[in-house]
Order: structure tokens, then C-alpha cells, then sequence
């Protein structure tokens, strides 16, 4: 891989949700222009060798530093390594952008209601997208779903509502849905899939799923991703190819 593809960035901020979890930021080139939703490729020096992956952008498309979500993948050659992250030091950012997950992609059906499902990380491309006021003039509707384990992992809730105050003022159709499936006590607490087969997913956001004005956008680990499409299909709702269809997924490979 041609070195000459990246600039050389410094960790501005690094912050620890748990033990597997944690954010940080960086600084961001002038040439780096991206939109809501799409991912930077981030490098790191291991040994010898520039060990590279993908990261979904946290940050607004106009804020001044770059923010990222990860996990550590046990014994992973490229996050065994992030993990120990401090200010100060360097990473490799490629100079452009990637993906397709952006609301740029729906033509068809016009915006109306928005659904971000997310597990994990991939939580991050979602809050990109709800620091931009263009996705909160299009949709009547804004429903955030995020699964996770344990309540220890519910990521960015606080900063949640406080991007929904300062950008969806006067906004009155958000919600913030959590899944927490290790918790038999909490509100939602099945798997995503298992919550839009039984209507629970439906009855907690006061909203259904419709074809003609839904709008859904999926990313968490692959399994989730693809349980998730087929019970949305079920349900009537298409994948978005050329832009028209209802469910939007990220390819990161």
C-alpha cells in the first residue's frame, strides 16, 4: 500500500466507554471532505508494516477534527494495537472518503421516516448523520435504535440528546429507541430481528414500517446486518439499489 495515499494526523482526544469500547479524535486535513455517513480508512504502524482499516466517521461533515468509534478485537492485529491510543500520537489517515451509506442514495421513496438501526460501533455513521440539519428538514420522522449487551455500553447517550436540542430544535417525531439484550428487565431487550418480527420494534417507536415512506439504514456486525434485512424484507420493505428501495446497508470489504 503507497504510503504517498495518507497524511499523517495526531490524536487530539481519547475517550474510554469500557474496557472494549472507546472513541477518539483526531486532527482533520483541509483536503478531507466527507459526507454524513461514509467511513475513512485510518493506519496505524505496527512493526514495519502500515496495518489499515476502515472506521465510519463520528464527527459532523463540518466540524474541525475527525472522531472515530471502535471495539478491541482481542489479539487483533490493528485494534490490539489502537486500544492503547494517547494524545499526541500519530495515525495515517487515507485522504479521501468511502461508502455509499449516506441519505444522498434515496430516490425512491421520497424521505418521510428514517429508521439508523444500529449495534455497536455502528452507531457512528447515525450520529454523523444527526449533526447535519439537512437530515432533520427531510424527515418527519427520526427513529435511532441502538442494540447493545449491557447498559454499560449504551455509547453517546448523553451526546445524543444533545445533538437532538441543538439540531432538531423544534423537531418533534426523534426518538431514541435502546435494546439492551443481556437485560431481562430492560424496555426492548430481544434481538433486532426478533423485535420487527413481533412488532415490538414498531410499538416502541409509535410507528410502522411502510414502503412507500420508510427509509432504513443498517450498520453492526454482519450477522445483525443480515438477520435484520431478511426480517425487513419479510415485512414487505426492499433493498435500495440505483436509488430506489427502502433498506441501505454499508460494504466496508
Amino acid at each position: 500500500m503507497s504510503i504517498e495515499k495518507f497524511s499523517i494526523e495526531k490524536v487530539l482526544s481519547v475517550h474510554r466507554w469500557t474496557n472494549t469500547l472507546f472513541s477518539f479524535t483526531m486532527t482533520r486535513p483541509a483536503h478531507f471532505k466527507f459526507t454524513a455517513g461514509q467511513f475513512a480508512r485510518i493506519g496505524l504502524k505496527v512493526g514495519d508494516d502500515l496495518v489499515v482499516r476502515a472506521y465510519s466517521v463520528v464527527s459532523s461533515p463540518f466540524d474541525e477534527t475527525l472522531e472515530f468509534f471502535s471495539i478491541v478485537v482481542p489479539d487483533g492485529a490493528f485494534t490490539s494495537n489502537l486500544q492503547h491510543l494517547k494524545v499526541g500520537d500519530e495515525l495515517y489517515l487515507e485522504k479521501i472518503p468511502y461508502g455509499f451509506l449516506t441519505l444522498a442514495r434515496y430516490q425512491l421513496p421520497l424521505p418521510q421516516d428514517l429508521w439508523l438501526l444500529a449495534t455497536g460501533t455502528g452507531l457512528a455513521p447515525f450520529i454523523s448523520m444527526l449533526q447535519d440539519f439537512e437530515t432533520w428538514s427531510k424527515y418527519k420522522k427520526i427513529n435511532l435504535v441502538y442494540s447493545v449487551r449491557t447498559a454499560s455500553e449504551l455509547a453517546y447517550v448523553d451526546r445524543i440528546q444533545e445533538i437532538a436540542e441543538q439540531f432538531g430544535e423544534g423537531h418533534t417525531g426523534f426518538k431514541f429507541i435502546p435494546i439492551i439484550t443481556r437485560d431481562p428487565h430492560a424496555a426492548l431487550h430481544d434481538r433486532l430481528p426478533i423485535l420487527i418480527e413481533n412488532g415490538e420494534l414498531e410499538k416502541a417507536a409509535d410507528l410502522h414500517f411502510n414502503v412507500e415512506t420508510t427509509h432504513v439504514m443498517l450498520c453492526g456486525n454482519p450477522q445483525m446486518v443480515d438477520d435484520t434485512k431478511a426480517a425487513l424484507k419479510a415485512r414487505g420493505l426492499t433493498m435500495n439499489r440505483r436509488g430506489e428501495g427502502n433498506i441501505a446497508v454499508e460494504n466496508y470489504w
